[in-house]
C-alpha cells in the first residue's frame, strides 16, 4: 500500500519511508527494518525520519526492548468498506454527475 497522494510530494526518501510505514501501520518498523526495506544509507534515512517526525508524519513508540516508528494515521489511505462494493450504478451515477 501506499501513502496517501497529498504526502507524496516530498523527497523520495521520505515518500519510501511512508510507503514502508504504511504497508505494517498495525506493527510499526524499527530504524534497522526501515533501513533495510528502503535501502537507502543511513545518513539520508536520519535525515527522513528527522523531517517525517517534525512534519508530525510518523509516530515513535519506545518501550523497554526497542523503538518502533509508525505513521501517522492521516498518511494511511482509508481500506474501502464492503459497503462500497453494495453500491448500485445508478447511486454510484448520482454522486459523480452533476444534476
Amino acid at each position: 500500500m501506499r501513502a496517501k497522494r497529498e504526502f507524496r510530494d516530498r523527497e523520495s526518501t521520505e515518500v519510501a519511508v511512508l510507503d514502508e510505514l504504511v504497508d505494517r501501520t498495525e506493527d510499526g518498523m524499527t530504524v534497522f527494518e526501515l533501513r533495510a526495506a528502503v535501502e537507502v544509507d543511513i545518513d539520508d534515512l536520519e535525515r527522513a525520519l528527522s523531517t517525517l517526525k517534525q512534519d508530525d508524519l510518523i509516530v515513535v513508540e519506545s518501550d523497554h526492548t526497542e523503538t518502533v516508528i509508525k505513521p501517522d494515521e492521516r498518511v494511511v489511505p482509508e481500506i474501502p468498506t464492503d459497503e462500497d462494493d453494495e453500491q448500485s450504478i445508478s447511486e454510484w451515477l448520482r454522486e459523480r454527475l452533476p444534476f
